[in-house]
């Protein structure tokens, strides 16, 4: 995947600001609290059968979900689109679910003072990066050493590798934002 920029830790930062902007923008429009969480992953895959290339696939996506309180009344939405249009249309949206739901005097975030405080690295990105062409040929390898235990196997379902990198930013309107990829 080194053609594509990598998700990992670099990618924090503004994954931070745009959950920033979403609860700004959910306040804005009259949210008395609210949590957003951001999510940016790609991946790619490759799938051999019969010692033949079958698929190769790239994934990239991105997306934010939202939940918003108006007093007690909560609504939820959410997107894979990005940019402030997205972040109007997705807060009105649970905005406007929030609207018509009734009050439940136990809904709404969890006490401020719970918040974690000192958030710990605990080093769970380890970036692969591995072309397209480096997982066909280990696919292939793979399913050949699968057809060289036995003569008498002539036919095999096929082998898939797929690699996955990911971040994730979590915040809400009592001032908590953390993240992790």
């Amino acid at each position: 995947m080194s053609a594509v920029e990598s998700v990992g830790p670099q990618a924090l930062p503004a994954l931070q600001e745009q959950v920033e902007q979403i609860i700004a923008e959910a306040k804005r429009q009259g949210a008395s609290a609210c949590e957003v969480a951001v999510s940016l992953e790609q991946g790619l895959s490759t799938s051999v059968r019969q010692r033949e290339v079958e698929t190769v696939e790239f994934n990239r996506d991105q997306g934010f979900g939202i939940t918003l309180y108006v007093g007690q009344r909560k609504g939820s939405a959410s997107t894979s689109a990005s940019g402030p249009e997205a972040i109007r249309e997705t807060v009105a949206a649970a905005l406007a679910i929030a609207k018509h739901t009734s009050e439940d005097e136990a809904s709404g975030l969890a006490d401020a003072a719970l918040m974690a405080k000192d958030l710990q690295d605990f080093d769970l990105f380890h970036e692969w990066d591995i072309t397209p062409e480096q997982a066909i040929e280990m696919a292939l390898s793979c399913e050949a050493a699968a057809f060289d235990t036995d003569s008498r196997i002539k036919n095999a379902d096929g082998t898939t590798l797929s690699t996955h990198q990911g971040c994730r930013v979590y915040g809400n309107s009592h001032g908590f934002i953390g993240g992790y990829a």
